[in-house]
């Protein structure tokens, strides 16, 4: 590695470490200063100088992960857990540990939710991570590995590229955000929900969205779009009308916060094509649901699994290929992603003596 690259990661580190202290000033002031505001208008208005300095955070950063992850912890996750704060609901409201500035810090910062009914103290069992994460953990570092060093994303067919990117970020989401969970849960002994509840599985586009993907994002959704949307239509429209307008309303806020997250990563003009992706889904879904009430299904069909399992992955899939997947590709998110893998290597092999590249060897020749 030579000087100018080694500066740059320097730089990204130092960037990273500025950008935390300012989360944490940040969640200071929320905690000691904003709390003892009124409820409302007032908390939301001393809140505004924390909601931009949130959105301009991964602009300081450079690469992929660090400004991927900030953008979704902090833009996304932080500023609504704190728009709820500003109204005494959500998790910094009423779950056990915000009781403490602790726990005030980690619920605020961190992409988790505490367990309803959950045991307190909690400690997490480790042959149960051992039987999930890991295994994910290492289908997810196999794939890494096999773009950085065999250079798949040069040498297979789009589609199947497609696929793999498809694999890779399920699993990046699932592993990061799961051996988050497990870590906080040791610090902490409260039982948090999982993060994913086995998206492969779904049997909807319903069971996939509001069960199984990316949970603490559907909740979050839900409780700061959907609910409030739906309560007023349902005064102009009737329940199941309103429910639909909520369903709609929550997926292009989804696609709009996804949007800003890939000018994150891309640093290019929008293209829309993310948002499309969110609203297709959102009313497909609104179709899904009437279709299961006209021939009384209830809320799910998953007797039928065998069909609409393969089909609701089949959707997702396809989907994502048109439209989700690439805006990343055009703008070589993968390539750079990739590049950034290298470097970490580079610094493990200089650092430790860890050479991964004689791993791929064994592995993939």
């Amino acid at each position: 590695m030579d000087l100018e690259e080694e500066a740059y990661n320097n730089n990204e580190i130092i960037a990273l470490f500025k950008v935390w202290l300012q989360v944490l000033i940040s969640l200071i002031y929320s905690y000691f200063l904003v709390s003892k505001l009124p409820k409302g208008k007032f908390r939301v208005f001393s809140l505004l100088p924390v909601f931009y300095l949130f959105t301009l955070l991964p602009l300081s950063l450079s690469t992929p992960t660090t400004s991927g992850l900030t953008g979704f912890f902090f833009t996304w996750l932080a500023n609504f857990k704190l728009l709820l704060f500003s109204f005494n609901l959500g998790p910094l409201s009423h779950d056990l540990p915000t009781k403490s500035f602790f726990g005030f810090i980690l619920i605020a910062a961190f992409p988790i939710k505490i367990k309803e009914n959950g045991n307190y103290p909690f400690a997490p069992k480790p042959e149960k991570v051992a039987r999930s994460l890991w295994v994910k953990f290492l289908i997810y570092a196999a794939l890494v590995i096999a773009g950085v060093f065999c250079n798949y994303n040069q040498n297979v067919g789009p589609n199947i590229l497609l696929g793999i990117y498809s694999a890779v970020l399920y699993l990046n989401l699932e592993v990061i955000l799961g051996f988050y969970n497990k870590i906080l849960e040791y610090i902490t002994g409260v039982e948090l929900c999982e993060p994913f509840d086995e998206p492969y599985l779904s049997t909807s586009l319903q069971d996939f969205w509001g069960r199984r993907w990316n949970l603490l994002v559907s909740d979050v959704l839900r409780d700061t779009v959907y609910f409030p949307i739906r309560t007023f239509w349902k005064f102009y429209v009737g329940k199941r009308s309103a429910q639909g307008v909520a369903t709609l309303g929550a997926f292009i806020v989804s696609g709009l916060m996804h949007e800003l997250i890939f000018y994150y990563l891309t640093r290019a003009s929008p293209t829309w094509e993310v948002t499309c992706f969110f609203v297709l889904h959102g009313v497909c879904l609104v179709m899904e649901v009437g279709l299961k009430r006209v021939l009384g299904l209830g809320d799910d069909w998953a007797g039928y699994w065998a069909l609409t399992g393969p089909l609701t992955i089949g959707f997702v899939v396809w989907t994502g290929f048109w439209l989700f997947f690439p805006q990343l590709v055009r703008n070589e998110v993968d390539v750079r992603s990739l590049e950034e893998v290298k470097a970490v290597g580079r610094f493990l092999k200089r650092s430790f003596g860890w050479d991964f590249s004689r791993l791929s060897e064994m592995l993939f020749k």
